[in-house]
């Protein structure tokens, strides 16, 4: 078995077509279909179906695909650790944050890292954070910010808590609240804008109204964070968020939730099998450097407080 026949593998698989896949990889269809028939030969078992044209994976290769994007995966991150060896002058960091994140502190946590590590690439991907986890494990990622605790207490990932932020709920600046603390059940009845699956703030809301004793309204559901931002502002309904997303955003206002209130907790893991680079680890300590700073200077957002010390 050979990393070159993998990944071609992996390209049917996600193209469900060998000449398309040929075409990604930059090979001969016939060279490409070659390598796929010897990876068979070697696993003992067909990996595709090829009836009437159409490819679909076999159950051999539904149980290989997990499999082969982790280890070409892992091939990658070993070939930047060696490269790192030349003293953090080349170098990838591969990160995973959530939406209000991004839009907030970790932009001048990457340009800090930027400028003591120029020659290192930085790759973000932003997504909500179950869908960050997940990526995390498959190893396409080297280091992530996500919300705890996880579903389930996922034991292939190593999680470091820094940092928890409230949660408000946000309506447009033109139709404030007349109260200054709203509690769940006041929000019976009243139509919200949310999240699509995936972002932990579904689970989060959806559980908060379940336990008042309602089940929310829905104006409009399925949004990214910019999206449901937008959507709030635009009248659509009202929406639970973090309440860092606001800044800067003079459409919108966040009303605070009633005592004890919602909050969330912003930990940064990585895979627990697989020890983080060089690059990673010197991120990861410019990164924990820069909100503890903050935190000291009292710089953080409003409604985020400092775990990590």
């Amino acid at each position: 078995m050979q990393l070159q026949q993998l990944s071609y593998f992996v390209a049917v698989a996600e193209t469900r077509h060998f000449t398309q896949a040929a075409e990604r990889m930059r090979v001969a269809q016939p060279s490409l279909s070659k390598q796929i028939k010897a990876l068979e030969s070697d696993l003992g078992a067909p990996l595709f179906s090829r009836a009437r044209g159409n490819v679909t994976l076999t159950p051999a290769g539904e149980a290989l695909l997990p499999l082969a994007r982790r280890m070409l995966a892992d091939a990658g991150t070993a070939r930047q650790e060696v490269a790192e060896l030349a003293g953090l002058r080349r170098g990838r960091v591969r990160l995973g944050a959530t939406p209000s994140l991004c839009a907030g502190l970790l932009a001048d946590a990457l340009a800090r890292f930027h400028r003591a590590y120029p020659g290192i690439e930085l790759l973000v991907e932003e997504d909500g954070s179950r869908d960050l986890v997940r990526a995390l494990a498959r190893g396409q990622l080297d280091l992530s910010l996500i919300i705890t605790p996880l579903q389930g207490d996922d034991p292939s990932l190593v999680t470091e808590e820094i940092l928890r932020e409230n949660l408000v709920v946000a309506t447009p600046s033109h139709q404030p609240e007349r109260k200054p603390y709203l509690r769940m059940e006041d929000l019976r009845g009243r139509a919200m804008v949310m999240f699509r699956r995936g972002y932990d703030l579904r689970e989060a809301t959806l559980a908060a109204c379940r336990q008042a004793g309602f089940e929310p309204r829905f104006a409009v559901e399925g949004g990214e964070m910019d999206a449901v931002l937008r959507f709030v502002e635009a009248g659509l309904g009202l929406a639970v968020v973090p309440s860092m997303v606001l800044d800067g955003r003079p459409g919108l206002t966040g009303t605070p939730l009633a005592p004890p209130g919602l909050s969330r907790t912003i930990a940064l893991a990585h895979r627990k099998d697989v020890e983080p680079t060089r690059a990673a680890q010197a991120f990861r300590a410019t990164l924990l450097s820069f909100i503890v700073e903050a935190g000291h200077e009292r710089t953080l957002p409003q409604g985020v407080e400092l775990i990590a010390e």
